[in-house]
């Protein structure tokens, strides 16, 4: 697996991630024992770059998460993130980026994590009640006390990031990014390069949607996030599966899986990009793993470039009030 750089603070990164969440929460039944083979597999193949929260379980993820590591702890760079609060039943209780919450928010997911240092700390969402630069601010005295060695934001918006940026570097913005959601490319990434900043891609594969392999809104199972999400309802799904014949048909073409089609052209949109599929199977993972060997022709950069152009999706990427928390 070759490796990318994030940001200009030193920041090194395999080329693909791992995305952790769905290990604990979101995407239907779990299981640790499997999870847990798939991170030690992603580290054999030199997937070194895992993404958490400790929002996801909540607080489960990042305590499955160290578990996987312990004993690998200097193979890894972790990445984690604050902001979303949850309570211990789940219950969502807003965002937080006031100092105080920053620094309690680090130390609790060190201890989950099991760790000394987080190589990577997000601010989840921006909190809209609190200045980027009282947040970002915390942040850095999290860098000068040993805490965390580089920051990231997910999901902002570009004067935030250059608000962020000014106050101490940040070496990633992390936002969702694949062929049927590409809002990124009206102003986001033109901002992150302007300043220097890593673009970590979650969701490559559109929640799934991209890998063809869903077929209805009746295949997700009745614990799964995605049938509350509007691009998953049943009066657009044929309509975005369509989308995906066109990602079927390369694959065809390469003989290769469309989820892996889907990955290599997030991979293709530059160096600075880096995708982090998640999965809780192994199986998953290896094939994710594959797709950074494969080279897409100028051809099917076209193709994929006329049928999905940005909006192509039915749907906005997450519920109404979801989406009031993002690009701030």
């Amino acid at each position: 697996m070759n490796k990318r750089k994030l940001g200009q603070q030193g920041l090194e990164v395999s080329a693909e991630g791992l995305g952790c969440m769905g290990m604990s929460e979101f995407y239907g039944d779990t299981d640790d024992s499997e999870s847990i083979r798939t991170i030690h597999r992603a580290l054999e193949l030199g997937v070194n770059f895992l993404d958490t929260a400790d929002m996801y379980g909540p607080f489960t993820n990042e305590k499955l998460v160290g578990k996987a590591i312990a004993d690998r702890r200097d193979q890894v760079v972790l990445a984690t993130k604050f902001a979303n609060v949850r309570g211990e039943n789940g219950e969502r209780l807003g965002i937080r980026g006031d100092a105080d919450y920053v620094r309690q928010a680090c130390d609790a997911s060190l201890e989950r994590l099991g760790v000394d240092h987080i190589d990577l700390y997000y601010q989840h969402r921006v909190d809209p009640n609190v200045e980027i630069e009282e947040t970002v601010g915390a942040m850095k005295e999290l860098v000068d006390a040993g805490k965390v060695r580089y920051l990231g934001l997910s999901e902002a918006g570009p004067e935030t990031i250059r608000r962020a940026h000014d106050v101490h570097p940040i070496s990633a913005l992390q936002t969702e990014y694949s062929l049927w959601s590409r809002d990124p490319e009206q102003g986001i990434l033109e901002a992150t390069r302007e300043l220097g900043i890593g673009f970590v891609a979650y969701s490559p594969l559109g929640r799934g949607f991209l890998t063809g392999a869903i077929k209805s809104p009746d295949d997700l199972d009745e614990g799964d996030f995605r049938r509350g999400n509007p691009r998953f309802r049943r009066e657009v799904f044929d309509k975005n599966m369509e989308l995906v014949r066109v990602v079927e048909e390369i694959a065809d073409g390469h003989d290769v899986k469309p989820s892996q089609i889907a990955i290599a052209w997030v991979l293709s949109r530059g160096d600075d990009v880096v995708p982090i599929p998640g999965t809780k199977r192994v199986k998953y993972l290896e094939e994710n793993v594959a797709a950074a060997e494969i080279e897409l022709t100028e051809d099917d950069l076209r193709r994929l470039d006329e049928a999905f152009p940005v909006g192509a999706a039915e749907g906005e990427r997450y519920p109404a009030e979801a989406m009031k928390g993002l690009s701030l």
